[in-house]
């Protein structure tokens, strides 16, 4: 059968849940033991792959060993240096996928993917040339230079954006975002959860505002030496009195899972306070308001199709008042830890977690021929 052979490698934080429920789907799968590179071993060392193995390329997850290798910190709840780990990140992908190759490997998540997924600037224009919905942008691709306060506070007044999230380039899990508001006559303000101290930028799990212009440019100047992008601010839609988007993630090109977040704040994140809404109550609001829940979860699938070499994406997908609209706010590499949600119906990916869908998907497709790229690797 398709997939019969199949041995998985996950590069990966030993310590991390997302590869303890991807070797438990594994597991659960009758497949032989998935066995794990852990990513210290691999940015010391090299990636070493056995001939055949199928490979994943798991989050470094909250490693102080592997953070310091690559942002020269240590700690992984300080902001900063995320410039740096995404060149030595993608450096080490790069590395990941020639060694793959070498030895005739299958490989999840293709590096130029990677890339552009760790750069917000590039994955939001890869998404925008394709034609997918995405919040309007002026640092979109190659767009406009921020070097600091001054640069966003200019470009917001001229691209007529009185709200606005700014982002680190290359931040993660709301690292480094700031939904920023003015309302002219220098009032500005700022929500984040990131933690202005004497000696450096944290992340906290606490959402708090700074209201002065002061604080705000203090802030956006310590993040822009690591590369900032902005978005337009889009309202979205709310349940219960609490403004909700989802996740959806995307399994070898299908619309798998999708999980509602809700919060009284501009951040849905599970982490920073958010919690899961109800599925059901949001497709019914969809479909009152004349929408169409299978449009919405194309958009989704079209956005993860911009990223043809990575088995498994999750899609923020940003509804809007009324949930009649939709834009694509991110696509994250590493956005399927969502324990105990199984997949939607119709999806393909019934009664399992995210976890189980993409072993299965893998488990089910005959392995691509790898031959004529490794006799590329090989010259």
């Amino acid at each position: 059968m398709p997939g019969e052979s199949v041995r998985f490698v996950v590069v990966g934080n030993p310590a991390d849940r997302r590869v303890t429920f991807f070797r438990d789907a594994v597991r659960a799968a009758g497949l032989p033991p998935a066995r794990v590179l852990p990513w210290v071993d691999v940015l010391r060392g090299g990636a070493v792959f056995r001939p055949g193995e199928t490979v994943r390329i798991d989050s470094p997850g909250e490693d102080p060993e592997v953070d310091a290798i690559l942002r020269g910190t240590g700690d992984p709840a300080r902001v900063e240096g995320t410039s740096r780990w995404y060149e030595r990140f993608t450096e080490a992908v790069r590395d990941v996928a020639d060694a793959a190759a070498l030895r005739g490997c299958r490989l999840l998540d293709g590096p130029h993917d990677l890339a552009a997924l760790f750069d917000k600037r590039l994955c939001h224009g890869v998404l925008s040339r394709a034609g997918v919905t995405v919040p309007p942008s002026p640092t979109s691709g190659a767009g406009a230079a921020v070097r600091g306060w001054d640069d966003v506070r200019d470009l917001m007044a001229e691209h007529r954006m009185p709200r606005a999230f700014v982002k680190l380039a290359h931040g993660s899990s709301a690292s480094g975002v700031l939904a920023v508001e003015t309302a002219g006559l220098g009032r500005v303000r700022a929500t984040t959860s990131v933690e202005l101290t004497d000696s450096g930028l944290f992340n906290s799990l606490k959402v708090r505002r700074y209201t002065t212009e002061r604080e705000v440019a203090a802030l956006v100047d310590a993040l822009a030496p690591d590369g900032l992008h902005i978005e337009r601010w889009l309202p979205k839609a709310s349940l219960h009195a609490r403004v909700a988007d989802l996740r959806v993630v995307v399994v070898a090109g299908r619309a798998t899972h999708a999980l509602v977040r809700t919060s009284r704040s501009p951040m849905t994140n599970l982490h920073l306070g958010g919690a899961r809404g109800d599925l059901t109550l949001a497709r019914a609001a969809v479909e009152r308001a004349g929408g169409d829940w299978a449009d919405a979860l194309g958009l989704c699938e079209r956005a993860a199709g911009c990223f043809p070499d990575t088995l498994c994406v999750g899609v923020d997908l940003l509804p809007g008042i009324g949930w009649r609209n939709f834009a694509v706010g991110e696509v994250n590499a590493f956005g399927d830890l969502l324990p105990g949600l199984t997949g939607l119906k119709g999806g393909g990916a019934e009664d399992l977690d995210t976890y189980a869908a993409q072993v299965a998907a893998v488990h089910r497709a005959p392995a691509p021929d790898r031959r004529e790229e490794n006799d590329r690797a090989t010259v």
